[in-house]
């Protein structure tokens, strides 16, 4: 049986006379000495106290966890002890005797209550509710409700005898009530008989079909659900809500020839078959299960005397450096692995059960509360190298080549992790952060090569150079910062604040950008490690991995755009990108790899049809993968394939991929045009003319207005006649083309008929000089064709413009 709460020991007996009691790591913390078998044993609701019963005794074996001290009680009961209880929620201990005699001792107390004659015969089993009432059955066929003093309650007589006895709750549609009201029992290994206190008069008698064979064990779980095992191999699980007894809601029938023992876990759901465990060692038989309360770990006695303890979940602890990942294994083992370059996994023994796990380029750090143990990964394997203690409980520790930071009560101390191998000044060896005139609390950390990163309560990044071993840049965001993701280089950053709203930070410039979709729910980020594909990160939560792509440089400027999503196995928590491929953590310590919906293309092409390659050229394009997209577009050899190609080239500003699509599809104009334009080293220019090209002109406008060549804007306004625009651009630019412009525009007035426009455009184009002066005949003709339309109030304007009037 498990330690109750913490699940750190388990007391074991058998036929020896003697209680073992290991710790979870299956080393003997202490033993109890039995004059004969033991009859019961059990642990308190806190898991402080070991009651234990023997044959031959009279006495009440306790033992003491947290001294290792065991002592005795002596029962004063003159029979033989036949049944031990401890209450669920005081501090009650009841013993019943085989003359069907009663002892309930209060430990707080020291009080002893014997109750003589609760039944007549043996008490065989019992159990205590949360109001600490306890219901007891015997060898008499009756079964007795006592409060915390022995007295009776009730009682109700059965037609066989009584064996494992529970208290729990049924089903009904009246939620009000959380109490335990309703007591289920074994009778006679055929039926079972659930009693409700609030019913008396009205209990009810659950028979099964003959085939099943005898009831082995029960147990509730959910919301008034029971599981039930029969001796041929076969359980059920029935509902106790009035319209649904006496219906199974399920059955199995996964062990072929008998079952033995359930025990169910709270914390887990019943849902599909999850292991078979083969003990092929066992040929006498299994004996009884015991689970640790939070589902951890899963003890199996057996009938040829041997223990077997199974870790049924881990924590999911882990972490990873550039392309090498490390992560808790087993309770005491943490295993580092290089899945990229293909290094043989290294397992790592530890001396605690670590809260957190760091590893660096060439260290392991495991630690908990306010230590850390720092490991050396050598080529001639792992060496210990030493333990450090910090002022607080270590929330996180990060790694990188030297040097560690560990975040700990709102400050980060970052320090060498071998000092004595570095020709270091003393100052350099370790650094307190926040300073103490600094009234803020570091929420969040990161380490890259170059920096210690962090964020604050108050909403500040800052970045410490370590080189330099000075502070190079801060951005101030409006709220506190939660979290931070550098990318390898730490050149990007992303951030989460305390509303949940993602950021793309870049240092260099400042700058900041939201990132759109952005779940509430989302728990981290990673960054793609693959060289090529530097942008690209994902954000995941529980369910869902989500694929975003920092674009820096398009010609519509910097942006963050989402690629698509992928659904993640449960309790999968991503470590490390690379190439496309997710590796993950599971609970069981192993790893298992995903590949990215997003990144689909990377499969084999070879069977694929053309709608399916339309979508993964769409896929590669947003992740600028430009040859994956060659590639598909050559399988493809569709016109409007290649195009939409040189569009992303353009868009991204790829200009020699573009020029080199273009050229595939034969559209000599543009490879000219492009070629002209690939050495401009204007960021802005350059953008204007490929933004041209993509016929978008207002955004080229305002691109070639912010650049070292603005009157460019009023050469492409001229170019594409567009006449407004371009006579507003040179009151701005180049007032002296204003007239140039005025008789080109007055041109394509005169021409679609719009001769009072004309005029005035034809006027504004003046400039004195022979030119561009109107000839004679010109104006005889405005004045011919505007007298026939009388217009004579233009007439008059033309007369006037003569030399003699």
């Amino acid at each position: 049986i498990w330690q109750k709460t913490s699940g750190n020991y388990l007391a074991v007996t058998g036929a020896d006379h003697i209680v073992k009691i290991f710790d979870r790591h299956g080393q003997k913390r202490s033993e109890i000495n039995l004059p004969g078998n033991c009859v019961a044993m059990d642990w308190d609701k806190d898991g402080d106290i070991l009651a234990v019963i023997a044959e031959k005794s009279s006495s009440i074996y306790l033992w003491d966890a947290n001294t290792n001290k065991t002592s005795q009680l002596d029962s004063g009961m003159r029979d033989q002890m036949s049944f031990l209880l401890w209450s669920k929620v005081g501090s009650f201990l009841a013993v019943g005797t085989v003359k069907g005699n009663l002892l309930i001792y209060n430990r707080q107390t020291s009080r002893k209550i014997p109750v003589l004659g609760k039944h007549t015969k043996r008490i065989t089993c019992g159990c205590w509710n949360t109001e600490n009432l306890l219901a007891l059955g015997g060898e008499d066929k009756m079964i007795t409700v006592s409060n915390q003093e022995g007295d009776t309650i009730r009682q109700t007589p059965l037609r066989s005898e009584p064996s494992d006895m529970q208290f729990s709750m049924m089903k009904t549609d009246d939620r009000t009530s959380a109490t335990e009201n309703t007591i289920s029992v074994v009778v006679g290994k055929k039926t079972l008989f659930l009693f409700n206190l609030n019913e008396p008069d009205s209990p009810v008698d659950l028979e099964f079909q003959q085939r099943y064979g005898n009831i082995v064990c029960y147990s509730w779980y959910g919301d008034g659900y029971i599981m039930i095992g029969f001796s041929r191999g076969i359980f059920v699980v029935i509902s106790t809500h009035f319209r649904e007894i006496g219906q199974e809601i399920f059955q199995a029938h996964d062990h072929k020839d008998s079952l033995t023992i359930i025990f169910t876990n709270s914390q887990e759901k019943l849902k599909d078959m999850y292991a078979i465990i083969n003990l092929d060692d066992e040929n006498k038989g299994l004996g009884t299960l015991s689970w640790t309360d939070d589902g951890q770990l899963l003890a199996l006695s057996t009938q040829r005397g041997s223990l077997h303890v199974f870790l049924t979940k881990l924590p999911i602890l882990g972490d990873a450096c550039s392309t090498r990942i490390a992560c808790l294994t087993s309770l005491l083992e943490v295993t580092v692995a290089n899945p990229v370059e293909g290094e043989p996994p290294i397992t790592i023994s530890v001396d605690v059960e670590p809260n957190f796990v760091a590893v660096g380029l060439y260290h392991l750090a495991v630690g908990m509360n306010n230590r850390a143990w720092f490991y050396v990964l050598g080529e001639n394997g792992v060496k210990k190298l030493k333990d450090m203690e910090y002022l607080g409980t270590v929330a996180s520790v990060c790694l990188h080549s030297d040097y560690a930071a560990a975040l700990f009560e709102g400050k980060v101390q970052l320090h060498l992790i071998e000092s004595e191998m570095l020709d270091a000044q003393e100052e350099r060896e370790t650094r307190l952060f926040p300073a103490v005139d600094d009234k803020c609390r570091i929420l969040c950390h990161a380490l890259t090569g170059d920096f210690l990163i962090y964020g604050t309560d108050t909403g500040v990044i800052q970045y410490f150079y370590i080189e330099d071993w000075q502070f190079v840049n801060d951005y101030r965001h409006p709220v506190s910062v939660k979290k931070i993701f550098p990318d390898p280089n730490g050149t990007r950053l992303v951030f989460i604040d305390e509303k949940s709203d993602g950021f793309v930070y870049c240092p260099v410039n400042d700058a900041t950008y939201e990132i759109p979709d952005f779940s509430p729910t989302i728990k981290g980020v990673l960054w793609e490690n693959w060289p090529m594909d530097k942008g690209v990160f994902i954000a995941y939560d529980d369910d869902k991995v989500y694929t975003y792509v920092f674009h820096k440089d398009t010609i519509q400027g910097s942006k963050v755009i989402l690629a698509g999503g992928t659904k993640v196995p449960f309790s999968h928590k991503p470590l490390l990108l690379y190439n496309g491929e997710l590796t993950c953590q599971t609970q069981s310590g192993k790893i298992n790899n995903i590949y990215l919906s997003t990144h689909s293309f990377l499969n084999s092409l070879k069977d694929v049809g053309p709608n399916e390659l339309r979508q993964m050229l769409t896929q590669t394009l947003m992740l600028k993968r430009f040859s994956d997209a060659w590639e598909m577009c050559r399988i493809l050899q569709d016109h409007a394939a290649w195009n939409e190609l040189a569009r992303a080239c353009l868009h991204h500003m790829e200009v020699e991929f573009a020029i080199r699509v273009y050229r595939t599809i034969g559209n000599v104009g543009i490879v000219m045009s492009l070629e002209q334009i690939k050495g401009i080293e204007d960021y802005s220019l350059l953008a204007g003319h490929l933004a041209m090209f993509t016929n978008d002109f207002n955004l080229a406008q305002d691109l070639y207005l912010a650049s070292s060549c603005p009157v460019a804007a009023l050469e492409m306004r001229r170019d594409l006649q567009h006449w407004d625009s371009a006579l507003q651009l040179a009151k701005r630019l180049a007032p002296d083309q204003i007239p140039f412009i005025s008789k080109e525009y007055a041109i394509q007035l005169e021409f679609t008929g719009d001769y009072v426009n004309a005029l005035a455009h034809y006027e504004k184009g003046i400039t004195g000089d022979n030119k561009v002066t109107l000839n004679k005949d010109k104006r005889c003709i405005f004045i011919f064709v505007l007298f026939n339309t009388g217009i004579y109030n233009s007439i008059l304007v033309f007369y006037c413009s003569f030399i003699n009037p």
